[in-house]
């Protein structure tokens, strides 16, 4: 079902959902995740093989049809050499041989992205070749820079509109999933939140009821940014949430140290609030509602907070920004060089926010995965470069494993199971738009020039690099080295151990008369 969906020309999936419309998407991981099988130990197999995906969706963003496919050929070629007698411990070892050696010949590969087009290229790539998709992308690159914070939500047109807010974001999510108020994308999404910001540990929840009893008032939500809060507050404010009272979340302060109290203040500036510090006087239990700030939205994820049109004055963030350059020009530690860099990002970067159109629930969300995908990519190539796509860059890697060689027959076992293995995704690729895929691949390893392939949108030979079609190398190297890991430690199982299925009680009668007794009763009272 995942391999269906690679390539230009691969098909879409749908999805049967036990609620609401199914879902039709062309995103390996989405496909991977729903799949689940009745019988444990089938289940166990599929369980590991979706870990595969998700990790490589989790650091790379994309690639997970690739990851999915290269696991599921290693592991059946595993299988079949195991059961030919071979050492599966020697398996692995040639495995990981390989991978590190297509893993270096990748970084060899790898060509820097410069300008919008090569941005351009990556998104449309990424994104099942939807140029108006890979057009949006790069320009929110071009406009907010490869450090561009840009969020994916519904619009409320028929067309993708991109919106540039400008907003503050820190490394820092909630600290209890029960103040989630959007369960669908796991996130917390306060509209005109007041925020309080405390530079120290929050112990009862006492010292901040007159200004969580101002908030439930005044009918407005409450983000509080502190250093720490121990489990009785929580409980108390998760509690309250839970029961509609009041929409809350809590957040630990960015930073560690001296940062920390300094990107509060920076927090403090660019939203109206005053940073509540014993140190200037301060007490928590004693200040007044004015050391609120405000903002017109905040979204809070398990990993981030972004605080969007802080309420603070533009004269004092430009003054702070000011500030901080001159306080970087002059200071010669490396470190915090980077630290004060993070902070002016912090407050002059923007958020782009990307609203989704189209005709139906079922399009937007399918047009939402593909975005996001575009996004995550782009992203990976910022950092590691670019490599020819199509599945053309494994196959070209591949060929330096002709000359490597393990320890033993095993181990070269191990090395030619991953050379085979480099030439599926792009057999796949080939196949699904209606190609001869094997062919394509033997004419391919005998092509000496790394940059031309076979494209399958047009079925033509082309220079890959010019015509645009490329992959990040982020996202082919975590395909490979996520798959062989899971894999090759699958190869190496000898026993799987399940919980057994309980047998269902049967439901015993309370004693009365008997059945045929009650039958004839009822009989002889409705006769004639």
């Amino acid at each position: 079902a995942v391999q269906l969906t690679l390539g230009p020309k691969g098909r879409n999936v749908v999805i049967d959902k036990s609620y609401g419309s199914p879902k039709i998407t062309k995103d390996g991981v989405t496909v991977a995740k729903e799949i689940s099988f009745s019988n444990k130990f089938m289940n166990i197999g599929a369980s590991l093989v979706k870990d595969v995906a998700s990790k490589t969706n989790d650091e790379a963003g994309d690639g997970t049809t690739t990851a999915t496919v290269l696991a599921r050929y290693i592991y059946k070629e595993g299988c079949k050499s195991v059961a030919a007698g071979m050492n599966p411990m020697d398996l692995r070892r040639g495995i990981q041989i390989a991978v590190n050696e297509i893993v270096a010949k990748l970084k060899e590969m790898s060509i820097p992205v410069k300008g919008k087009e090569e941005i351009q290229h990556v998104a449309t790539i990424s994104a099942n070749g939807d140029e108006n998709i890979g057009r949006l992308v790069a320009s929110i690159y071009e406009k907010s820079g490869k450090d561009a914070t840009v969020t994916v939500s519904d619009g409320k047109t028929l067309h993708t509109e991109v919106e540039f807010v400008e907003g503050l974001k820190f490394d820092r999510g909630f600290i209890s999933p029960y103040f989630i108020t959007n369960p669908k994308l796991g996130k917390v999404e306060l509209e005109n939140p007041k925020i309080l910001l405390v530079d120290k540990k929050i112990t009862n929840v006492q010292s901040i009821l007159h200004l969580l009893e101002h908030c439930a008032q005044a009918n407005q939500s409450l983000l509080i940014v502190c250093e720490d809060i121990d489990s009785e507050p929580i409980t108390t404010l998760v509690v309250n949430k839970l029961r509609g009272g009041l929409r809350i979340c809590v957040v630990k302060a960015p930073g560690f140290g001296d940062n920390r109290k300094l990107t509060m203040e920076d927090i403090a500036i660019s939203c109206g609030a005053q940073l509540i510090s014993e140190e200037i006087g301060m007490q928590l239990d004693k200040c007044e509602p004015t050391v609120l700030g405000t903002a017109k939205q905040v979204i809070v994820t398990k990993d981030d907070t972004i605080i969007m049109h802080g309420a603070g004055s533009k004269k004092d963030v430009d003054s702070r920004i000011q500030s901080l350059k001159e306080l970087r020009d002059k200071t010669t530690s490396t470190y915090d060089k980077e630290k004060l860099d993070e902070r002016v990002g912090r407050l002059t970067g923007g958020v782009a926010v990307i609203k989704v159109g189209g005709s139906s629930e079922v399009e937007v969300s399918e047009l939402k995965d593909r975005i996001n995908d575009a996004l995550c990519a782009t992203k990976a190539a910022s950092e590691e470069g670019i490599v020819i796509g199509g599945g053309m860059a494994l196959l070209n890697a591949s060929k330096s494993l002709g000359k490597l060689k393990g320890k033993n027959f095993d181990q070269n076992q191990g090395i030619e199971i991953v050379q085979k293995a480099c030439r599926i995704p792009c057999k796949a690729i080939c196949d699904n738009a209606g190609y001869e895929g094997s062919v394509i691949v033997d004419k391919q390893l005998e092509e000496n020039n790394i940059n031309i392939g076979f494209d399958a949108a047009t079925g033509k030979k082309i220079n890959m690099v010019e015509e645009g079609v490329i992959d990040p190398t982020k996202v082919v190297r975590c395909a490979i080295v996520n798959s062989s890991g899971v894999a090759s430690l699958m190869i190496t199982t000898e026993a799987v151990v399940v919980e057994e299925d309980k047998p269902e009680k049967e439901h015993k009668h309370p004693a009365g008369p008997p059945m045929d007794g009650m039958y004839q009763s009822c009989l002889l009272y409705t006769s004639p």
